[in-house]
């Protein structure tokens, strides 16, 4: 049913309140089809968690921060924020959702290829890529899709540096994803924020990632400088690809990940970066791993998760809108 009496649609045809229907990305129209995505931003499921050392479970975030985003379902009226006196997510902002790459149980090559080809259509239809784990390792077909596709610079927001070439012969776990990036020809650096405590990589693996490139930045280092002194750090002209693990928050926020640890980021800090990012970077790109919601009964993990995605392609947007 078509509504003509409302510009926010409300007045006539269906409520279609949050737990009604099909749990899409915010409610926004599903494209089963991966050749005929016609959006600005297109969001893929990735729900493989074979690259995990400890807790399973992340298979099911990308169904659990769908069903979370509903809570954020704004329809064509947008998300006014009085804070920025700005309207976000408009009717003039396409977001569709692709599903999920197809996960071959226990075969991680096929698994992220499927992975790899979800992003290359999203990337070849001239859309934003929205990638929803998983593990970490799923940000490996991730920027594998970005070949050809010009430098690109990655932001880490994470609370483990993930830099492990290779340990028993696994190269790409969730250990190893931002060393497979540094690899790469076409990511000319990497900034690693939130990184803390004990951590999964060794003191070389920390030295290798100086020397390939990083800027690495713990909790407290991040605090000292503030969101936008960490910003100022990334080359201006870079455009930027984002991986978010959700375990960069703290856990007493986020407690649905498999890999916990304390001391991590409250909500405002993250968000802060991210805007300050779209302000002034071209951001290309973003993967959001690792949340696991078995391990959240109270559902608030996804719900952070959701509310920090649709906030940052707010931003994104907006500032898009304004170049």
């Amino acid at each position: 049913m078509h509504d003509t009496s409302s510009s926010h649609g409300y007045a006539s045809g269906r409520l279609n309140l949050p737990f009604v229907g099909i749990s899409t990305f915010g409610k926004r129209p599903y494209v089963a089809d991966w050749s005929q995505i016609d959006a600005d931003v297109a969001v893929l499921g990735a729900p493989f968690d074979f690259g995990t050392q400890f807790r399973a479970g992340a298979r099911f975030g990308p169904r659990a921060l769908r069903e979370a985003s509903t809570l954020f379902s704004f329809g064509h009226a947008g998300a006014y924020d009085h804070e920025d006196d700005c309207t976000y997510l408009g009717a003039d902002v396409r977001i569709v959702d692709i599903g999920d790459a197809d996960i071959v149980h226990t075969d991680t090559v096929k698994s992220h290829a499927n992975i790899k080809a979800g992003v290359k259509a999203i990337l070849d239809a001239g859309a934003f890529p929205v990638v929803i784990g998983g593990d970490h390792s799923i940000n490996i077909p991730c920027i594998d899709a970005f070949e050809g596709q010009g430098d690109i610079h990655i932001l880490q927001i994470d609370a483990h540096l993930d830099f492990v070439d290779e340990r028993h012969g696994v190269r790409n776990g969730h250990g190893n994803p931002m060393r497979r990036a540094a690899e790469k020809s076409y990511v000319t650096g990497l900034t690693q924020v939130g990184i803390r405590n004990v951590s999964s990589t060794a003191k070389e693996g920390y030295e290798d990632a100086r020397r390939m490139g990083s800027d690495i930045l713990s909790v407290r280092q991040m605090r000292a400088l503030g969101p936008k002194a960490v910003i100022d750090r990334i080359p201006k002209d870079a455009r930027v690809y984002v991986t978010l693990d959700i375990d960069a928050f703290c856990p007493s926020i986020a407690p649905g990940t498999g890999t916990p640890s304390h001391g991590g980021f409250v909500y405002y800090e993250v968000l802060e970066m991210l805007q300050e990012l779209a302000r002034r970077n071209e951001v290309v790109g973003i993967d959001l791993v690792e949340v696991a919601p078995d391990y959240d009964p109270t559902g608030g993990t996804a719900i952070l998760a959701a509310q920090v995605l649709l906030n940052f392609l707010g931003f994104v947007f907006h500032e898009r809108s304004k170049r």
